[in-house]
């Protein structure tokens, strides 16, 4: 008995012991930059300071009315959180899932990986001059945890038990089970001052000037409308390596447009440089006319390595009408997505099939050895199709009588399938039982989706189904959203390369009863929270990826949405003469973060800025 508690004792000696401190960490152990490394490929180290940019936020944005990122209530305005904080760690646009030191110069994970230390750079500055410390990063999270902060936060981090200061520069994460991803989310955290907002309750700080560490602080503002951040000249990283080459304009500016119209015609006219379009139809035929012609402005379309991204109507499960898997099938169903592509979008798109539609994630077929393993525990809690069928696909429609797969083939499946959920078409419309009559109304913020509704309202009232598009303003569309107002909404969820504890606020039970969460559609199943607990827990990537296609097999057969589609690349334009890049484009980026991050100022636009400085 002595020596098996000498064991026992020794066992728990040796798993407290910490591994050495590290520049960097890696979920699967795949660190590319070595301790040292001067700066990261796609970036010019000796990219010139100066000069700006304007551009327009990439997701409709009709005004702001704060300062402050982190809560629910109110609109905060573009680029803040990405300029003006910063976290312990930094991730890459060529890594997926490894970051490297940023206010943290060192991470040091615990042999047993049940806690992380992170040692702060002393060099590290808020823009009030004052250091980075360990108990700003205590406070930071648990603001941040608190339920003065938007509850995403608590879904995020709530795997990390709590913080300890243990010393003034150096603080330990404590995480309630082993998650290769806790160092990476630890890491993630947006460290703000202590002093920011003089005491305040986070939900209270509104307009207070945010006091960060990032390379820009707030500049001129015409509050809603445009804001311009400068770029601090003291900034404390500006000569740290994963720094080096990065943020070099001197001030970016965001400008407000209230629709797609007025903001194209304004980036014609020259008043702000760059610009993504998301609606095929608008980069035919409205990314035209004579600055293009002369070269002025430059459309392309870039590649890139991302996942493709989740878009679709997203069905709201706290509606009773919604909660038969049938009836979110029938209205699937009823769009057609062939003609839409098509009609509207020039043949530029391909259609979403699932989750991680892209990726090494996405289910194929039948369920592989590997994902029946992750699936056998679950099997009295999901359907028999899920073991034994391909993956559901989205419906297509043919222009071929004999397909069995026109339009109107596809429509008289929706209606036996609506009749067997107790929906019939009786008195001139959808029925129940008790003759309440089927209806949807499509919530959208900018009016762009009416050209697809409209189709497809068409098919759902050969159904039976009275359909009313409304368009609403943005700060109106959020407030619903947060407190799940709505039937049936339009949504896009960004591709991610290693997808993971986000995933609990999109499709946890948790989430679903949490206003303000991801989980829009309100998904409640433990077999989904089964697979997510699975996900999150994942130590290598072949688990990782078995995981993923087990949870994207089981969302798919749920019918949560009618997915829509996705491109393979980014569109863009921008004013030619005002800006350079890199020779090297990185796999995975976003648009928006990589041009605010990576390019910087011509010449011309670096004179042009001085005089007007004087």
């Amino acid at each position: 008995m002595r020596t098996y508690r000498f064991l026992l004792l020794l066992v728990s000696l040796l798993c407290s012991i910490p591994a050495s401190a590290s520049h960097a960490y890696a979920q699967f152990g795949d660190i590319k930059y070595p301790a040292g490394f001067a700066h990261f490929d796609y970036v010019n180290p000796a990219a010139p300071k100066g000069g700006d940019i304007t551009l327009v936020p990439p997701t409709r944005l009709s005004n702001f009315d704060k300062y402050n990122p982190f809560t629910l209530k109110g609109s905060a305005p573009p680029g803040l959180g990405a300029l003006v904080f910063e976290s312990l760690l930094t991730g890459t646009l060529d890594e997926p899932t490894t970051a490297y030191g940023l206010l943290a110069q060192d991470v040091t994970v615990a042999t047993d990986k049940l806690s992380a230390v992170f040692t702060l750079n002393p060099q590290a500055r808020f823009h009030n001059g004052e250091p980075v410390l360990a108990a700003d990063v205590k406070h930071s999270f648990d603001q941040l945890t608190s339920l003065a902060a938007a509850p995403q936060y608590r879904t995020i981090f709530g795997e990390i038990k709590g913080v300890t200061v243990l010393g003034e520069r150096v603080v330990r994460f404590d995480f309630r089970r082993v998650n290769a991803e806790l160092p990476l989310i630890a890491g993630s955290l947006p460290v703000f001052s202590r002093k920011w907002g003089g005491g305040k309750p986070l939900d209270q700080i509104v307009t207070d000037t945010p006091i960060g560490s990032g390379p820009y602080r707030i500049g001129k503002v015409n509050f809603g409308k445009d804001i311009s951040y400068e770029r601090d000249p003291a900034y404390w990283a500006r000569d740290l390596n994963v720094r080096r080459g990065l943020f070099n304009f001197d001030r970016i500016t965001y400008k407000i447009y209230k629709d797609n119209t007025a903001q194209l015609e304004a980036f014609k006219a020259g008043e702000f440089d760059y610009i993504q379009a998301f609606i095929a139809r608008e980069w035919a035929r409205a990314f035209t006319g004579k600055a293009f012609d002369k070269g002025e402005l430059i459309k392309k379309e870039l590649k890139h390595g991302n996942a493709g991204d989740f878009q679709g109507f997203l069905f709201n499960l706290r509606r009773d009408k919604f909660k038969d898997v049938r009836v979110r099938e029938a209205i699937e169903l009823a769009m057609d997505f062939e003609w839409l592509n098509r009609q509207l979008f020039y043949n530029a798109y391909t259609r979403v099939r699932g989750y991680f539609v892209g990726s090494d994630f996405e289910a194929q077929g039948k369920p592989s050895t590997e994902e029946l393993a992750v699936l056998a525990p679950l099997r009295r809690q999901l359907p028999p199709a899920v073991f034994t069928d391909d993956v559901p696909q989205p419906p297509f429609t043919s222009l071929d009588p004999a397909s069995g797969h026109t339009l109107r083939d596809n429509l008289r499946r929706a209606r036996d399938l609506l009749a067997q959920a107790g929906w019939t078409y009786r008195d001139g419309a959808l029925r129940n039982a008790k003759g309440d009559v089927f209806s949807i109304e499509f919530l959208d913020n900018s009016g762009s989706m009416g050209r697809v509704v409209t189709p497809y309202a068409r098919n759902l009232e050969k159904l039976g189904i009275a359909v009313n598009y409304k368009v609403v303003d943005f700060a109106i569309l959020q407030k619903r959203l947060d407190v799940f107002d709505f039937d049936v909404i339009s949504n896009r969820l960004i591709g991610s390369e290693a997808p993971g504890t986000e995933l609990l606020e999109r499709f946890g039970s948790k989430a679903a009863d949490t206003e303000g969460s991801m989980n829009v559609i309100g998904i409640k199943n433990p077999a989904v929270d089964a697979l997510l607990d699975q996900v999150i827990s994942a130590q290598t990537r072949s688990e990782l990826v078995a995981r993923l296609r087990a949870l994207d097999r089981v969302l798919r057969h749920g019918h949560y949405a009618v997915p829509h589609w996705y491109g393979s690349v980014h569109r863009v334009a921008w004013r030619a003469g005002r800006f350079e890049q890199p020779a090297v484009t990185p796999r995975y980026y976003q648009p928006e973060s990589w041009v605010t991050s990576v390019w910087w100022a011509s010449p011309a636009n670096r004179a042009q800025a001085a005089q007007e400085g004087k």
